[in-house]
């Protein structure tokens, strides 16, 4: 199985960008296999954005995985 986040594009320089997964973790990410842009959510998989996402899908699915996290620890 494979696990995907959507995060958020802070910035590009080159073939990496600074994303951010909310509340402020932010990592760098290989974006060569897509066409990502500044403000625009991806999809992060190991490391490399794997596809662009519209803002709403991202959300939805971080609440979603806000969600998974939190039935975690009760």
């Amino acid at each position: 199985m494979c696990l995907a986040i959507p995060a958020r594009v802070m910035s590009i320089e080159g073939d990496k960008a600074q994303v951010d997964f909310g509340e402020k973790v932010l990592r760098e990410v290989n974006v060569t296999l897509v066409d990502a842009k500044v403000g625009e959510y991806v999809l992060v998989h190991a490391g490399y954005a794997i596809q662009t996402m519209d803002q709403k899908e991202a959300l939805e699915t971080l609440s979603l995985w806000n969600e998974v996290l939190d039935a975690g620890n009760e």
